[in-house]
């Protein structure tokens, strides 16, 4: 009953034994209390502290308790005064911090109108991400390029993403369809829908790209290295372009429980992704990260495409491709 005020529940005990029956001495309280009088003894010592025994007037040896109104009295204006201390460092802290922020604080902190904001390294990105996390109040939108994604990155993003889906915001992710093939990165991606996430699949994708309720976007500055630094946007106008190209890429993208197909032409979304990066004359490392697949993976589809189409190099791969309507004839 009195922890509150400091007191352990054995000194509360000897207390109270003693404002019951206050001329017996400390033998009598630890027969009564079932307790050693080296017990008593440690109690006393605290309710001396506490002010809250007093020797007595005729025998110093012995101790007496202080009227319950008078020593609780004198132990709340303790605690109101350690109180004000406290509230005091909170105050001077608070001010430190403020300053702090005030010096030192603009370049971490997140994007409010300014337009345009550059972000470097990864553990930046996270920290900015997780400051975003905390602002988001109805959407989520990402694309998440790189096929397999690695267990740091999951892992990383578990807490993040539970935390939003758990208030309710609408999640929505498009991963690569190469990650049909990797066990782990399915099992998260359908984590995330067991939670009430919406996942898709595509091809390609053309960047690492986060839009959040559709006022900020972070892109990543290097699609061929998404950790090495970041771009915050909140210009409205570059927003609405991102959430533009997210819809359409969505719209285009299979639902993560589809189970892929070749289309009527006879070529998978994987093929006619590959086909039409090679008639850009991407390399095949570059289609591979595109596509999140390895290089060696491309040149066994470039090779099955060649056989296909009857041809016997990449350019005229493309010449038959338009011819039977797999690319348009004029370039994109």
């Amino acid at each position: 009953m009195l922890s509150r005020l400091g007191i352990s529940l054995t000194t509360e005990a000897v207390y109270r034994m003693m404002l019951a029956h206050p001329k017996e001495n400390i033998a009598h309280w630890a027969a009564r209390l079932d307790i050693s009088e080296t017990a008593v003894r440690d109690a006393l010592d605290q309710l001396s502290e506490l002010a809250l025994v007093r020797p007595c007037t005729e025998d110093q040896s012995q101790v007496r308790p202080v009227n319950p109104l008078l020593g609780f009295e004198a132990l709340l204006a303790r605690q109101q005064a350690d109180l004000a201390a406290q509230q005091q460092k909170l105050e001077e802290s608070r001010a430190a911090i403020a300053e702090a922020i005030s010096r030192y604080g603009q370049e971490y902190a997140v994007s409010s109108g300014g337009g345009i904001q550059y972000i470097e390294g990864v553990e930046a990105i996270r920290e900015h991400l997780e400051l975003l996390n905390a602002k988001v109040q109805d959407e989520f939108l990402t694309f998440a390029p790189g096929g397999a994604q690695t267990a740091a990155n999951m892992a990383a993003s578990r807490p993040l993403n539970r935390r939003l889906l758990d208030r309710g915001i609408r999640m929505r992710t498009v991963y690569l369809d190469s990650i049909r093939h990797d066990p782990p990165t399915m099992a998260h991606a359908e984590w995330l829908e067991s939670l009430g996430a919406r996942i898709r699949t595509a091809p390609s994708l053309p960047n690492r790209i986060i839009v959040i309720d559709r006022r900020t976007a972070l892109v990543a500055a290097d699609s061929g290295n998404t950790a090495a630094g970041a771009v915050l946007i909140d210009n409205p106008g570059t927003v609405t372009l991102m959430c533009a190209l997210f819809e359409s890429v969505w719209q285009a993208a299979e639902p993560l429980s589809a189970r892929a197909a070749p289309p009527s032409g006879g070529l998978s979304r994987q093929q006619a992704e590959v086909l039409r990066l090679m008639a850009r004359g991407n390399t095949d490392e570059s289609i591979a990260k595109s596509l999140g697949i390895s290089d060696r993976t491309v040149r066994r589809i470039a090779a099955g495409l060649l056989e296909y189409l009857d041809a016997r190099s990449r350019f005229q791969a493309g010449a038959h491709a338009v011819q039977r309507g797999y690319l348009p004839a004029s370039p994109e």
